[in-house]
């Protein structure tokens, strides 16, 4: 069987080359109940869910040689627990992960009843949703098709971030205190284009006609502050994707929502603040971004000229058509900057303005649904008779990516056709599709019949479906990528249901949430066939069937009647193997000189503003240790009383750390510091810090550190 799954593996990355917790009981408070139905018992917490920042894939692009070397900023979660008057409690968190998946939501709630008991934090009340950054570590689902390029499932990772998520939940419990919400609604523009506008407008024009944008402009920011109006948090929710940085990148990032969340905590908590830590924190949540880029200026050729409109081609092949951010000359790292940025301001900008009181009860409703043959009734069917959900299977578009990241080996998106006996005997070997499949899934030409494969499914088939009400706040959170038109659709239809209970409800989707099942586009997008709607997994009628099932949990919460919670998914543990090997052992010159110095900064010239300080420390290999909670690197200023005060670390933007392996078993550790304004003429050092492998007989780890000399900025 392993053989089988190695050859398969190795097929497939072929395809894609395109492009602890401590088990401490902690006692559940007695927290104060509150008459006021605006007035809320609320905490926050934060924490590292930071992966390997060496040798591992990346997630999001799908490319195998696109892997960690360095690192940018960290990752973290983000979590909130809500408490009304009657005690009722729901959680949300906003990770800075590409996405969140099934095997993820399953262990951190078994964490947390571990920790709480079996009956405060459920898969019932707790949101989990990814902010789509392609710049983290993968290997955290053991479904095939997300573990194909990170070579399976990287245990360490997965337990990081788990681990971290729990963390932070438990922060955000054990810091609840009486508080109420403000909300307001507004518009972000120049910060995000349709990628994909072809398929767009196949929608109906009476449809179209009613929205000012092929993609959301609205921003809706959450204002939480305690019972005498000091703010201590804000969760933003903004349709874009997190691909500023593109497939090019090497180093871990947040990319712009991470980078957006850092700008706000580092304004109120102090720019003194190191990163996670201070008492405000500020998540900007994902929504239905499916089709959205930050690439604002869009898509061209090579030459300059512009795509092809419907293929995103330049002479018939997608690897030369790209979509630039607005940074200079689409510089990643600028672009980085510009939109998450321009999300912060603008979210600022509303939390500032905040006047719609949040009021009202915490309600929810989940339930696991089978989704590969549900039956899609009026409204909902597109006018089909009969409509049903198929087997899980990716179309020939899906491997052509987007302009965002752009695939290979001639596939191209617009694509209805299944003409090339090569890769038709590749998904064939695979799976191949049924007649009956092959007619379910159309217009959509099969590649990897990913539903069908024997004897798990490369991509979950059971999905969570979740609705959280926070007093008017609807989240609706959707396992997966709806596309901007599927969003739309959903929460009017959830509005509409929901708003015979709940007065003016402000329907919001938290994407990429409990799991993960790819694209949603709509029954007419699906039609066209790029990269989304080859990647819509159930086929042509899952938008009508996500909105069927969502307008049952929303009449539920209408009727005040429970729901059938549903068929639990398979059990994946121990099913996908790894096969990215160990670290066997570290080397450094004379064998223990670990940290010591290979280049040095330079001492006889001080550094000026916006200058970059560069130094190269003998190191080891990152995966060691992800160093969580900590930091690789610091940079530190000498004090008036001879002492060091860190001023910055590898969670703050102004640092990069790369990672490169020099001969065999060396690492060189180069950390750059680009000086920022704000920073104070001083004496500074730069240190590096970090963990050997220096038996390869013995999994013990010897920590080391390397310091810099000192240097002046004036």
């Amino acid at each position: 069987m392993k053989r089988t799954i190695v050859l398969i593996y190795s097929l497939v990355i072929l395809l894609l080359s395109t492009g602890f917790i401590d088990a401490i009981k902690i006692s559940v408070e007695n927290h104060i109940k509150l008459s006021d139905d605006s007035s809320y018992q609320i905490g926050t917490g934060i924490y590292d869910i930071t992966g390997p920042a060496a040798e591992t894939n990346l997630m999001g692009y799908a490319m195998p040689g696109q892997i960690s070397m360095g690192l940018h900023f960290r990752q973290r979660a983000r979590a909130f627990v809500f408490i009304d008057s009657e005690g009722n409690r729901a959680v949300y968190v906003s990770t800075d992960s590409c996405m969140i998946f099934q095997e993820v939501k399953i262990q951190v709630i078994k964490d947390l009843q571990e920790i709480f008991g079996q009956d405060l934090y459920t898969h019932d009340n707790v949101l989990l949703s990814g902010t789509h950054t392609h710049s983290g570590p993968a290997g955290y689902s053991e479904y095939a098709l997300y573990g194909i390029t990170s070579l399976g499932f990287y245990q360490k990772n997965f337990d990081t971030i788990c681990n971290g998520i729990v963390q932070a939940i438990v922060k955000a419990h054990k810091s609840v205190q009486p508080a109420r919400m403000l909300t307001q609604q507004g518009e972000l523009w120049n910060s995000n284009i349709n990628r994909s506008p072809y398929a767009y407008d196949n929608n109906p024009e009476e449809e179209k006609a009613t929205y000012d944008a092929n993609v959301d402009k609205n921003m809706t920011v959450i204002r939480i502050e305690d019972m005498n109006g000091n703010p201590f948090a804000a969760i933003s929710f903004f349709a874009v994707h997190c691909t500023s940085m593109n497939n090019t990148n090497h180093l871990i990032s947040g990319d712009n929502k991470g980078y957006a969340s850092y700008l706000w905590e580092k304004q109120v908590n102090g720019q003194s603040s190191l990163p996670g830590q201070g008492p405000f924190i500020a998540a900007f949540g994902q929504s239905n971004e499916g089709d959205v880029s930050p690439n604002t200026r869009g898509p061209t050729c090579r030459d300059g000229k512009p795509c092809d409109y419907k293929t995103s081609t330049c002479n018939g092949k997608v690897e030369e058509c790209w979509a630039l951010g607005p940074g200079t000359d689409g510089d990643m790292f600028e672009s980085t900057q510009i939109i998450g940025g321009n999300q912060f301001n603008k979210a600022l900008e509303l939390f500032n303005n905040a006047t719609i009181q949040v009021s009202g009860k915490i309600q929810y409703r989940h339930t696991w649904k089978p989704f590969t043959n549900i039956s899609v009734e009026s409204p909902y069917n597109s006018g089909v008779e009969g409509a049903t959900t198929c087997r899980g299977a990716m179309g020939y578009s899906f491997a052509a990516g987007t302009t965002d990241g752009p695939g290979a080996f001639n596939f191209v998106q617009n694509d209805n056709h299944t003409s090339n006996p090569f890769w038709n005997f590749i998904g064939g070997f695979i799976a191949k599709p049924t007649p009956e499949q092959t007619a379910c899934q159309a217009p959509k030409p099969i590649l990897i019949d990913v539903g069908m494969v024997e004897p798990i499914p490369w991509v979950p088939d059971v999905m969570p479906l979740q609705i959280i009400t926070l007093g008017q706040i609807v989240l609706v959170a959707v396992p997966g990528e709806f596309t901007t038109m599927s969003g739309r659709r959903l929460r009017n239809t959830v509005r509409e249901i929901i708003g015979q209970s709940i007065e003016n409800p402000i329907v919001l989707i938290a994407g990429l949430a409990n799991t993960y099942s790819g694209y949603i586009a709509t029954f007419e997008e699906f039609q066209i066939q790029r990269y989304e709607g080859a990647s819509t997994v159930f086929g042509p009628h899952s938008l009508g069937a996500y909105m069927q099932e969502f307008g049952k949990l929303a009449q539920s919460i209408v009727d005040g009647t429970d729901v059938d919670p549903g068929t639990f998914p398979r059990n994946m543990s121990g099913h996908t193997p790894f096969f990215l090997p160990p670290v066997i052992v570290d080397v450094a010159p004379k064998f223990d000189d670990f940290g010591d110095i290979y280049t040095d900064v330079s001492t006889s010239t001080p550094y000026s503003i916006n200058q970059t300080v560069t130094v190269i420390f003998y190191g080891a290999n990152l995966r060691n240790n992800f160093m969580t909670e900590s930091s690789f690197l610091t940079v530190d200023q000498l004090q008036s009383n001879g002492q060091w005060t860190t001023i910055l670390n590898d969670g703050d933007w102004d640092t990069k750390l790369y990672w490169k392996m020099h001969d065999l078993g060396f690492s060189l550790i180069t950390i750059d510091w680009t000086i920022s304004p704000i920073t104070q003429p001083g004496t500074y050092r730069i240190t590096h810090s970090g963990y050997a492998k220096k038996d390869p007989f013995s999994d013990n780890l010897t920590f080391y550190q390397g310091i810099s000399s000192n240097f002046n900025v004036q």
